[in-house]
């Protein structure tokens, strides 16, 4: 079996093509810090490879890629922020297929490495299924936040399955105190934060097969366990002794400032489920893994789902082929591409053969170390579905809910938004 590239037999590999250098264009989102991020990893790859690179990225990339395949104009590589749109382009031609052995190499090296293949392999024009997409930079969103101080000001312990999550939930009400700050506001797309929790909650309690059939909607939102899972984020969300503000605040608190009660005094709340960019949004001076802290999202221990974790990232693929395109793809089944961005902040891997010390700081490390643990790795739900449905009665849907709209009802207006695309 393959396993990941050292760096000295990556030279190798890589140098093996120096003697027929080309160009390379890689075309991606990121702009700012982490378009320099990129550039370094890239200049690295350059280096080693002796292909000449260039890298521009864009927030447009979602529309400017198609417009670029569909004029023949395309990049090399092109990196994808959501699977979506990466199937569509495979179905109509634009991607090539990666090389044999990739699929193999990725099962053998990543962390729940059958999902990053099911998430890559789509269908091309010819209705066969291959492998596309390599996933590169990852995101987290199975996470609880919370203060450590609180917690141990009130004797609380980290619990490890949600039967002990909801069990602590309890005791928090009855010690007098309110356990969760929950907020759905985010402008045109209030509703966001409430199709995570539900997306989650499919994953504890349906197989990852249903999760994707849900996704796909081969199973409908009307689905009995699709309804089930939407209230067992009810359970959270509606109930007034669980969040901050009661119940009907939490469509109207934004986002952004529903962490705030983590740090309020005395705590408004002593937890906050949401993704790894939220201290971003935490008061100014923050420190992650001293004034906050996170744990793991966890799974119900009678489920025997495994440790299934929601999460988001980039996967890049060839849109234009030559030989650097493929060569560049090996290079990113090095610790060295993984290990020089680690160093940079903002980055999680799924890859088992990094060294966690070369990430930034000892938080960064601990996430990645719950990406590693991840039995089951499943893409944001809401972004894979239909944009009217994933960015609009999904969004709408959630909110109508958390204002006390039946779950099942909710469930058969989104699946009619759904049904209307058909």
């Amino acid at each position: 079996m393959k396993k990941t590239l050292t760096s000295s037999v990556a030279i190798a590999a890589l140098c093996s093509s120096a003697a027929f250098a080309e160009d390379l264009t890689v075309f991606g989102p990121w702009l700012g810090p982490d378009q320099a991020n990129v550039e370094q990893v890239l200049a690295d790859f350059a280096a080693k490879s002796g292909h000449n690179v260039s890298y521009v990225g864009s927030d447009s990339f979602e529309q400017q890629i198609v417009v670029d395949a569909e004029a023949g104009s395309a990049p090399n590589i092109a990196v994808f922020p959501q699977p979506g749109l990466a199937a569509d382009m495979a179905s109509r031609g634009f991607l090539t297929p990666l090389k044999d052995g990739t699929a193999d190499w990725v099962r053998e090296n990543y962390a729940a490495g059958q999902s990053w293949v099911d998430l890559g392999t789509y269908a091309g024009p010819d209705g066969s299924d291959n492998l596309y997409g390599f996933f590169y930079k990852v995101d987290v969103k199975s996470l609880v936040w919370y203060s450590p101080e609180n917690f141990e000001d009130a004797g609380y312990e980290i619990p490890t399955t949600m039967e002990e999550l909801k069990a602590l939930t309890d005791q928090i009400v009855a010690d007098g105190e309110t356990p969760w700050c929950i907020g759905l506001g985010s402008g045109g797309a209030t509703g966001w934060p409430a199709t995570d929790w539900v997306e989650d909650m499919m994953l504890r309690t349906q197989t990852p097969e249903v999760y994707d059939q849900w996704v796909s909607n081969d199973i409908p939102f009307t689905d009995e366990r699709v309804v089930a899972a939407i209230e067992e984020f009810g359970a959270f969300a509606r109930n007034d002794d669980y969040v901050a503000g009661g119940a009907g605040a939490v469509a109207s608190t934004d986002f952004r400032d529903s962490p705030k009660g983590l740090f309020a005094a005395p705590p408004q709340c002593y937890m906050h489920r949401q993704a790894s960019f939220i201290p971003a949004f935490f008061p100014e001076g923050t420190e992650v893994g001293a004034d906050a802290d996170f744990f793991y999202f966890p799974a119900y221990e009678g489920k025997d789902l495994g440790s299934p974790v929601l999460g988001a990232g980039t996967l890049w693929a060839i849109t234009n082929e030559n030989q650097a395109a493929h060569d560049l793809i090996a290079y990113l089944q090095t610790t060295d591409a993984h290990e020089i961005w680690m160093g940079n902040g903002g980055f999680l891997t799924p890859l088992k053969g990094v060294d966690s010390s070369k990430f930034i700081d000892a938080p960064t490390a601990k996430m990645n170390d719950i990406l590693l643990g991840a039995t089951t790795f499943r893409f944001d739900g809401s972004d894979l579905m239909p944009g009217g449905v994933g960015a609009g009665s999904f969004w709408t849907g959630m909110v109508d809910y958390a204002g006390g709209k039946d779950a099942a009802a909710v469930a058969g207006e989104i699946q009619s938004s759904w049904d209307a695309l058909k």
